[in-house]
């Protein structure tokens, strides 16, 4: 077998199998913390079952790279393919919501970030007729923070990596709880910089109200993977009115957080990256060997 071709049904088959026990993980409550704190706290733990698919690809990437073309070792090509074929349907299925998201026209919304590469606010003319100066103001703000958080590629990641996740609903449900507390996030920031909290708090409930009528855009019946809204999920808005309502949380210590937290996660995922794929290298061949030869006994 072709090594290349051998590497990804070994890719979908470990990968496949590597996500699905710890997308069981029941996500975790973390209250008290900033915003900040806790939308990158859930963010992680949106993308820890992933995390052992990407540690067995490293694994297999340097198989792969000291490993003879074609693969000498015996193997059943039609059992390897039976065992990914459900990974693979997974892998499909995302991949195609992926392009979907991609290719669509920007769902009309109210007010909405959208776009990858180069994010851009999209501010519908009976949003902007509907609210006073200090109203658009505060929705602009809280809108270019999604922009300069690319929330429109993260929302669009976080979809992807949810549904390598499924068919299990705690994944759906780590993501619907990001997307909650990055709206919070998103509006401590434009706070943080001059919006007012009562100006932004009317501008949510007069984007409620547009969404929902039928004079005006209609929302769509599940918000596009590349879309930030102002709106976010309306099933929260008493909570979230209520908290625009009180005085800004104290979030000094969130900043100097993210930013070490950031980088000692991402030091760690690269070291950890870098021993497996050194070890794939290294004690890969032996370990292949005995899974082909365990598919031919079979």
């Amino acid at each position: 077998m072709g090594r290349e071709t051998l590497l990804t049904v070994l890719l979908l088959l470990l990968g496949g199998l590597a996500v699905q026990p710890f997308a069981l993980m029941p996500r975790r409550q973390c209250p008290g913390e900033a915003p900040q704190i806790a939308e990158r706290r859930a963010w992680l733990q949106l993308w820890l079952p992933i995390v052992p698919a990407l540690l067995v690809a490293a694994w297999l990437c340097g198989w792969a790279l000291q490993e003879s073309d074609p693969v000498h070792d015996r193997a059943d090509p039609g059992m390897l393919v039976a065992a990914c074929l459900p990974f693979a349907l997974i892998a499909l299925r995302a991949a195609l919501r992926a392009a979907w998201a991609i290719l669509r026209q920007p769902a009309e919304l109210p007010i909405c970030s959208t776009g990858l590469w180069r994010p851009h606010i999209l501010f519908s003319p009976f949003l902007a007729r509907a609210l006073d100066e200090g109203q658009i103001r505060a929705a602009w703000e809280h809108e270019q923070a999604h922009v300069r958080h690319r929330d429109p590629l993260r929302i669009w990641l976080a979809q992807m990596a949810t549904d390598l996740q499924w068919p299990w609903p705690w994944a759906r449900e780590r993501l619907d709880t990001w997307l909650e507390i990055l709206e919070c996030a998103r509006d401590d920031e434009a706070r943080s910089r001059g919006a007012s909290g009562i100006d932004l708090a009317a501008a949510v409930v007069t984007t409620a109200r547009l969404a929902s009528s039928p004079l005006g855009p209609q929302a769509p019946r599940w918000l596009s993977p590349v879309d930030a809204p102002l709106l976010g999920d309306a099933r929260s808005l008493q909570t979230r009115v209520a908290r625009l309502l009180a005085p800004l949380p104290d979030s000094d210590g969130a900043h100097g957080w993210l930013r070490h937290g950031d980088t000692a996660v991402a030091a760690l995922l690269a070291a950890m990256a870098g021993i497996a794929a050194a070890s794939g290298a290294a004690y890969g061949e032996w370990i292949v060997h005995l899974l082909l030869e365990w598919t031919w006994a079979i």
